[in-house]
């Protein structure tokens, strides 16, 4: 291993930008450099509390759909409000990510950072107190809040500090942990209800989150804040303090950092433009393109995701009626979310490929390429309304596990990948909340619609429905493609929108 005085690099007094210092590869004696950019503790440190925020939104939003049973027989509600509890926290995310998302252009992507997840731990605390489901419904709904803000936040705060060439694996191995969580919060909820068979058992299912979130709120006061951020703003000697503390490392490189102030420094006031700003002629383009797919991929993921335990359950029990007992409940709701636990480990599957091909095959081919996976996985699932004895179950299996798989190698992950990397820094809050907040009014939807739906025209309908639209995802994702693989986040700054 090389000493301090093994690795040296051209004048230390140059100043540059924070990411030509991030991306700086060390250089041996003999002149030659690493072949990539070591991370330090604190990009690592960074990195694994932005996975931690993904991985509670899975956690959480997807044991609702485990929950839901034992919400309809506790308060004795129908499908309308069915759709109100699996609504709530996708509401909630939809509300979060447009104005408290935003806010990190203003206050910082660090405050924000830390003030999501004590909004979400005091949340899941109260949630776990709640005696009627309009409580549930407003606590879901003020965890999704938290959330939101964390769609935009967490991308920036990883994709801000740490080296170009790793951005695309990093931020999707992030926001693996959605997927992660989902079959976390699915797994959780079987052993609860293994465990404890009884009808409050959904209290638990929550509870068992607030350690590890509480631990993770801890966590995030000790990162540093965003030196490009700061930057932007013209603070520049703060921007050189964070950046030291981002890049501590043994033996020590870059020796000293100096940056150049920005060419076209944004201060505070201006950098907490409207959002208008996402509308003009030279941020139209990439609005659309992180927003509109995203809407049309949230019909899918979110409708399949939270309603997968409510879909094998009527696959696996037939019609019922509200007379059956506590017993058959939670039996009909275990052997579900053994199912759906089954199916979301496509999830899993598929983000590690989007990981591994995304800096590769492009963003924009794996989104194009998952978008009509997903519209094939949906139509072998409506196959299943021609079939019986146990058939048409292995085809909405099969169906459904492909979906899976689609949406997190293509669209799941790739939309999230882009929102956070086409627009320029003082906007990239904006852009990326409003493009998470306009996916979600998508989420909410098909979320609050679908148990009403799945009662009045039932499943095939439905996927019939979600077929069209994930090819529609396709066709838009084409039209209005940038490519940002490979590219320094100052250079799409710089050209936003002009990279297809």
């Amino acid at each position: 291993m090389a000493d301090n005085a093994s690795l040296s690099r051209t004048d230390s007094t140059l100043r540059r930008t924070v990411q030509d210092h991030i991306d700086e590869l060390p250089m041996w004696a003999d002149g030659t450099t690493l072949p990539s950019v070591p991370m330090t503790g604190m990009q690592w440190l960074i990195w694994s509390l932005a996975a931690a925020g993904k991985f509670f939104e899975g956690y959480v939003v997807f044991m609702t759909g485990v929950a839901l049973p034992l919400f309809s027989r506790e308060f004795n509600i129908g499908a309308f409000e069915h759709g109100l509890i699996g609504a709530a926290s996708l509401f909630g995310i939809l509300v979060g990510a447009i104005t408290l998302g935003g806010l990190s252009d203003r206050f910082g992507r660090k405050p924000m950072f830390v003030i999501e997840m004590i909004i979400f731990v005091a949340f899941l605390v109260a949630l776990c107190f709640a005696t009627n489901y309009i409580q549930v419904v407003f606590f879901l709904f003020a965890q999704g809040l938290a959330l939101g803000c964390d769609y935009p936040t967490a991308h920036m705060i990883i994709s801000e500090n740490i080296p170009s060439s790793k951005r695309g694996k990093l931020v999707l191995g992030a926001f693996a942990f959605q997927a992660v969580g989902a079959l976390v919060g699915t797994g959780i909820g079987f052993l609860v209800l293994s465990l404890l068979p009884e009808l409050g058992a959904w209290r638990w299912m929550y509870a068992s989150a607030v350690i590890p979130a509480v631990l993770v709120t801890i966590g995030r006061f000790y990162i540093v804040e965003s030196a490009n951020w700061l930057l932007g703003r013209g603070e520049v000697a703060k921007a050189e303090h964070e950046a030291k503390r981002l890049l501590v490392r043994k033996p020590q490189y870059p020796g000293d950092i100096k940056l150049a102030a920005a060419a076209a420094s944004q201060s505070p006031a201006e950098s907490g433009q409207s959002f208008a700003a996402l509308f003009n002629s030279v941020n139209r383009r990439a609005t659309i393109l992180a927003s509109v797919p995203w809407f049309l991929q949230d019909l899918g993921t979110y409708g399949i995701g939270i309603f997968t335990p409510t879909i094998l359950a009527a696959a696996v029990g037939g019609t019922s009626d509200h007379a059956r007992s506590i017993a058959d409940v939670i039996l009909q709701d275990m052997v579900a979310a053994k199912g759906a636990a089954l199916i979301t480990s496509l999830l899993i599957l598929g983000i590690l490929f989007a990981v591994l091909l995304a800096d590769v095959v492009g963003r924009i081919r794996l989104q194009v390429f998952g978008f009509i996976g997903c519209a094939v996985g949906l139509f072998l699932a409506s196959l299943s309304a021609y079939f019986a004895d146990g058939e048409e179950l292995l085809l909405i299996f099969a169906g459904f596990m492909l979906f899976n798989f689609m949406t997190n190698l293509g669209p799941n992950a790739q939309t999230y990948l882009l929102a956070g990397e086409v627009f320029p820094t003082a906007i990239r809050g904006k852009g990326a909340g409003f493009a998470a907040a306009f996916a979600k009014v998508g989420a909410v939807l098909t979320a609050f619609l679908f148990p009403v739906l799945l009662d009045s025209i039932g499943t095939q309908a439905l996927l019939y429905g979600l077929i069209v639209t994930s090819l529609l995802g396709a066709a838009v994702t084409w039209l209005y493609r940038i490519e940002t693989t490979g590219v320094n986040l100052e250079t799409l700054s710089a050209k936003p929108g002009s990279l297809r």
